[in-house]
């Protein structure tokens, strides 16, 4: 999913006429922070079972301030990183205009300026620009040009929130899909593996079965993924978050 493609003639927020907000939303992305919860990375990214789960959720989305590295969670998704120079820029396409309200404002909640612009399929692409903010982050994800996971990745209840806001979609009564990079192969393993180590181990479907993407199903995981995870962000329709 290359967005190299793509002009710079996006915009820091979405125009109302194209991206309406909900009625219960405040009228921009980059102010519709107050009062969503924040997260930071656990010291042990290897808990498991019942008792992990429950230990985890204080490390979930309201555990710490927002980092840079919890773009981690795009890229355990579809998103991509570039590198130019000393620099870098992280991408991602989305399938809902909710979504580009959402992403923009976390990414500006990090210091990054982000742009977007409708693609094909009624789509769109939501970038930052080129900074070496997010070298660290390009350094640790990419061999060569291919996206690796590095060794010590893990998930944490700010790296899911935002996967979730990239690419989570409810599959009722009782899955919810969490998906992934089309061309990111090599990744699905260890994504998996890490989403079992936060005690939501989910089934991954292949491009045939409806996929690239990992079903989370079960009333427990789906409440674990929901604690995690944290309240939705206004911009998000209610029925779009696990709860």
């Amino acid at each position: 999913m290359s967005l190299s493609g793509l002009g710079d003639t996006g915009k820091a927020e979405p125009p109302p006429a194209l991206f309406p907000a909900p009625e219960s939303d405040a009228p921009a992305p980059a102010r519709r922070r107050g009062g969503q919860p924040q997260n930071g990375p656990p010291r042990d990214g290897s808990v498991q079972g019942d008792d992990a789960g429950r230990q985890l959720v204080f490390f979930g989305a309201e555990a710490a301030e927002p980092t840079v590295a919890d773009l981690a969670g795009l890229l355990a998704g579809p998103g991509e990183v570039v590198r130019m120079g000393g620099t870098a820029r992280l991408s991602v396409q989305v399938d809902a205009a909710w979504r580009v309200h959402v992403l923009v404002a976390e990414l500006a909640a990090r210091g990054l300026a982000a742009s977007w612009e409708p693609t094909e399929g009624e789509r769109h692409a939501v970038r930052t620009s080129y900074t070496r903010v997010l070298k660290p982050l390009a350094a640790a994800w990419l061999q060569g040009q291919a996206l690796r996971p590095p060794a010590t990745f893990h998930l944490t209840g700010r790296r899911l929130r935002l996967w979730l806001a990239a690419a989570g979609t409810p599959e009722p009564p009782d899955a919810y899909l969490l998906r992934l990079g089309a061309n990111d192969q090599e990744c699905w393993e260890p994504i998996g593996v890490a989403l079992a180590a936060a005690g939501l181990a989910g089934t991954l479907l292949g491009p045939g079965d409806g996929g690239p993407a990992y079903r989370i199903t079960g009333r427990r995981r789906l409440a674990r993924l929901a604690e995690l995870v944290g309240e939705p962000p206004k911009a998000a329709p209610p029925e779009a978050w696990p709860s």
